[in-house]
């Protein structure tokens, strides 16, 4: 019987080495790979509360915030800043006249956010242009911040307040009071503008980890944050309180509802898995949502606004 070749080798040994790249390639990249799905996304809207006018009277809606609120991502006219004021008939029908305009016909639009953004220059830059208004006119405030201040500068100069990526816990304790105050100092220039009244509808932080922690997976070359799991609460903890220290600010859940649209959608094993919607709501540079995301936070808005407007 002859020897083996140093070069031969049996068909089983390369069906094994086959099945062991395809379960690297897995677990290093593919289960990382993301389907965005399609059609509605997000909670159920409560229609009914759409049927008839909420007010005749002077509203305007104002956008402050960072790019989740300037739109960054999303396709024409479908960001929830734009979904929130005129619902896409043809994309989804079971929404129609789901929308401010219908509800509130003498609305008028200002929109402040600008990407990229972070919480200092909300308070310094956008509270500004918030013009104060006759007695007349109820203000619609939705804000998105803070997100920015957790995700800069992707690890790539020392952490410090305002761009805490990579930071320790302990640092985040101390500069989480740091955000309190911004935060308060934004919805007090905001309330002083409306004598008239005004609701503000502040949205908390959102997790593309799934609350892994993994952020290092997420195929943007970021570094690793060993306490950005422990960082991330203290800063919804902060929102959540002080829309609790204020009768008109109202806390739009963010983190809830994207839990399981994140990096790890596909897992089945991940305890936030949504089986009946297993699909991601990011897009591509992970701070922002994409379409289906845009509609679920339209959503999101859509039903506290409600709650608010029709059933206090």
């Amino acid at each position: 019987m002859k020897n083996p070749r140093w070069y031969s080798f049996r068909w089983q040994t390369g069906v094994f080495i086959g099945v062991l790249f395809l379960g690297a390639w897995y677990f290093l990249f593919g289960r990382f790979q993301h389907a965005s799905g399609h059609g509605p996304a997000g909670p159920a809207v409560v229609t009914g509360a759409f049927a008839k006018q909420w007010s005749t009277n002077q509203f305007v809606l104002i956008g402050l915030g960072d790019s989740v609120t300037a739109g960054y991502g999303a396709t024409p006219h479908h960001s929830y800043f734009e979904l929130l004021q005129t619902n896409d008939d043809l994309l989804d029908p079971t929404l129609k006249g789901c929308d401010l305009r219908h509800v509130l016909p003498n609305l008028t639009v200002r929109n402040y956010a600008v990407s990229y953004t972070v919480s200092a220059e909300h308070r310094r830059d956008q509270v500004p242009h918030v013009k104060r208004q006759p007695q007349s006119v109820h203000g619609i405030v939705v804000i998105t911040t803070g997100g920015n201040d957790l995700i800069h500068d992707y690890g790539r100069s020392p952490a410090r307040d305002g761009a805490l990526y990579g930071c320790r816990y302990d640092q985040a304790v101390v500069w989480k009071e740091n955000f309190r105050t911004r935060l308060r100092s934004i919805l007090d220039g905001v309330i002083a503008q409306f004598p008239g009244g005004c609701d503000i509808f502040l949205a908390n932080i959102y997790d593309p980890t799934d609350a892994v922690g993994d952020i290092e997976h997420a195929n943007l070359l970021l570094p690793a944050w060993p306490d950005g799991m422990k960082v991330l609460p203290l800063f919804n903890q902060v929102i959540a309180e002080t829309c609790r220290s204020y009768p008109n600010v109202h806390l739009v859940d963010f983190y809830s509802e994207f839990l399981g649209h994140g990096i790890h959608c596909a897992n089945w094993l991940n305890p936030h898995y949504r089986k009946a919607d297993p699909h991601y709501w990011y897009f591509d540079n992970l701070e922002d949502p994409n379409d289906r995301g845009y509609d679920a936070i339209r959503r999101l808005f859509l039903n506290e606004m409600a709650k608010v407007f029709v059933h206090p």
